[in-house]
């Protein structure tokens, strides 16, 4: 499998990489429902035979469980893959979620990841979101100070504005990205994409295929029966307006992997490495039968024609959504005059 030069690291990496958020289980405010760890290792297991050589984490997936099980799936296996998590979230023992950039809570969590992972030092270190603003010089400082403690290899950050890659760019060099993207969130093609490859800045991709959405196998019945602690049961994507308008979208995904054999996952999953300013995309697996619905967009390339198909259908398709959102507004003003 081709692979390609993470920013600034010696690192090369596989165009997809093996996402963990799922796979931390239910429970927590921001998880996927219910999950079998020993699926999770099969999964990452499944992945890593196929070639994929890096996995992105964070301790705030299931509260720490997340990094528990890759330390349990990579545990005997004799070529490790490239490990990234993250800091910045921290919790409570009643299971509170706090975001935090203070320089010692950053270096507790530190500590506690490479304990879970059961490493001596982690590949790529990232900010997990830049809140609260104010502190970010201070946790880029300190995350400049681990590199050069031999406890992370590489740092980067996620969920960054160009505005704020700037400030962190004033202090040192930031290898790495790790923005929303997907058909259905394009936001950071108008300024930080650029804004990141001109400075050398790579770029990994989260939710390609938009929390599962994308991948094909979602349909409405099953977003309804979605365990209670899956967020994405309230996620404006799932929900009407815009659910009708993705599920439509999911079948042009689908009608342009049946011209190749692949499935709408691997489509969207290709839609984003059609950039030439990606790195990478970051895939969730929940199950080694997954796999097969996402490994094809490796080597999977959309042609023009398609990218513009998929175009023509959003710019069509969001006017339409804007007019219903509208409506919507105006007849719960008129009910509740």
């Amino acid at each position: 499998m081709q692979t390609r030069k993470l920013g600034n690291s010696d690192m090369q990496i596989t165009p997809l990489g093996i996402g963990a958020w799922a796979i931390g289980g239910g429970g927590w405010a921001y998880g996927w429902g219910p999950q079998s760890d020993e699926d999770s290792i099969a999964a990452i297991h499944a992945a890593l035979d196929a070639g994929l050589n890096w996995v992105d984490t964070a301790p705030v997936y299931g509260l720490g469980h997340s990094e528990e099980v890759i330390a349990r799936a990579l545990g005997g296996r004799s070529h490790r893959p490239y490990i990234f998590t993250k800091c910045g979230m921290t919790w409570t023992t009643e299971g509170q979620i706090r975001r935090t950039l203070k320089a010692d809570s950053i270096r507790r969590e530190v500590e506690a990841s490479l304990k879970r992972l059961d490493i001596d030092a982690i590949d790529l270190y990232q900010i997990h979101w830049p809140d609260p603003d104010r502190d970010i010089e201070d946790a880029w400082k300190t995350l400049v100070d681990l590199k050069a403690a031999g406890k992370v290899r590489y740092i980067g950050v996620s969920n960054f504005n160009a505005g704020q890659l700037q400030r962190a760019l004033t202090i040192a060099p930031i290898t790495s990205l790790q923005p929303p993207y997907s058909v259905l969130e394009r936001d950071i093609e108008k300024s930080v994409l650029p804004f990141a490859a001109a400075r050398g800045i790579g770029a990994i991709v989260y939710s390609p295929m938009k929390s599962g959405l994308l991948s094909g196998a979602m349909t409405r019945e099953r977003i309804a029966s979605l365990p209670a602690d899956d967020f994405r049961r309230t996620a404006y994507h799932f929900r009407e307006p815009a659910l009708s308008r993705n599920l439509k979208l999911v079948e042009l995904l689908r009608a342009i992997g049946e011209r190749h054999q692949r499935s709408a996952g691997e489509v969207a999953i290709a839609w984003t490495l059609s950039n030439s300013l990606v790195t990478g995309a970051i895939v969730g697996l929940r199950s080694a039968r997954q796999l097969n619905g996402v490994i094809g967009a490796a080597e999977f390339r959309l042609s023009q024609p398609e990218l513009t198909e998929i175009d023509s259908f959003l710019k069509n398709t969001d006017t339409w959504t804007l007019r219903a959102r509208t409506l919507a507004k105006r007849c719960v003003r008129r009910i509740f005059r």
